[in-house]
């Protein structure tokens, strides 16, 4: 028999459900993905540290739990919530079921909860926090949802120290600035023949350039780009050195503030693999896969320093720019988005290409 389960809502509004996964209370800022499949991807996933993942797709964990497609070894969200997780899964991969996976992590799921009211809340009132829990809550749980936040979450996702991963057969070295990084950024360039040196978020620019990279990627990652200006700080120091640089969502907007850019939080952000953007150069619109929940604000943009490149198709916001004065280009979407789509994995061989011109080949 399921346990009954609550979800608190800093607005107040309360949704009955079930426990599966762990048990027990958390508080965490909800943010839903529309993710049909691709579930073991965002369950590893370090940007959702801090955050409550609600899966807008009913039925969840239908082919099980694969470890060979994680992100990461530890899990990003800090709790799960599906109207109905799958029990029973069928793929010759599966290694065991969804719930079972989150019971053995420690991470609380919660279902049978009417993940549409739930959604529509969000999208008409903004992402908010709220509580996972036995009980109903009194004051003292009110209060601690309203005031819940993640200080420097990228601290807590970063690697501790550098560390390499090798191409069979090398032809650039790359040094991978990790914010929390997917492991299927390392998977892309090490299958084009990049040498990976992954260094800590704190990394001074001379650790950086002390492997001699051939350019410089900036990985995704959780919490506010403004909360990270010691980052920023490193980045400008980093493009006045000329090695292409190419930023990926939390990288994207480091960037932007490093050239002077502003960021700002939208409303209940950009989260599955179905969101639609337009290449304003091309033409040429892509469906990406995205993750965010801040974005870089068009208008600050200085035109003598860079240019807007894509924009996101539903709500106009920023999805891409090009550098002018350095050989860097940075997208708010995921081009190694595995589950998928992966129509813009070409950007991995657009830096590729910039690497290839810095060296004269």
């Amino acid at each position: 028999m399921s346990t009954k389960a609550y979800l608190v809502l800093e607005n107040g509004k309360i949704f009955e459900g079930s426990y599966f996964g762990a048990q027990g209370d958390i508080t965490g800022e909800i943010v839903f993905t529309t993710g049909m499949t691709g579930y073991l991807e965002t369950l590893t996933d370090p940007s959702y540290h801090g955050q409550i993942v609600l899966q807008t797709f009913p039925l969840i964990g239908n082919y099980g739990v694969i470890p060979a497609d994680f992100e990461s070894s530890s899990i990003g969200p800090i709790a799960y919530i599906t109207k109905c997780p799958c029990q029973d899964p069928s793929n010759f991969r599966s290694e065991g079921s969804l719930g079972t996976f989150l019971d053995q992590r420690g991470i609380i799921g919660i279902c049978d909860i009417d993940t549409r009211a739930l959604t529509k809340m969000i999208r008409e009132n903004g992402v908010m926090n709220g509580k996972i829990m036995k009980e109903k809550p009194d004051e003292r749980d009110m209060a601690e949802i309203k005031s819940y936040f993640v200080e420097k979450p990228i601290a807590k996702v970063s690697i501790s120290e550098k560390k390499l991963a090798k191409a069979q057969s090398s032809k650039f070295t790359v040094a991978l600035m990790d914010f929390g990084a997917k492991e299927n950024i390392r998977r892309e360039l090490i299958q084009r023949g990049c040498d990976v040196w992954s260094f800590p978020y704190s990394s001074t620019p001379e650790e950086i350039l002390s492997v001699s990279p051939d350019g410089i990627m900036l990985s995704n990652g959780p919490g506010d780009p403004k909360d990270n200006m010691d980052i920023v700080e490193t980045i400008r120091a980093l493009l006045k050195e000329n090695v292409p640089m190419f930023g990926i969502c939390m990288g994207h907007q480091l960037l932007a503030l490093a050239s002077g850019f502003k960021t700002g939080k939208l409303k209940f952000g950009h989260r599955g693999a179905n969101q639609p953007v337009k290449d304003l150069i091309e033409g040429r619109c892509y469906i990406t896969s995205q993750n965010h929940g801040y974005q870089v604000l068009s208008d600050s943009m200085d035109e003598s320093i860079a240019e807007e490149w894509f924009v996101n198709v539903n709500d106009g916001s920023n999805e891409g720019i090009i550098y002018k004065n350095a050989p860097a280009f940075s997208v708010q979407f995921h081009p190694e988005g595995c589950g998928g789509p992966q129509d813009t994995g070409y950007l991995f061989d657009k830096f590729i290409k910039l690497m290839e011109e810095r060296r004269g080949c």
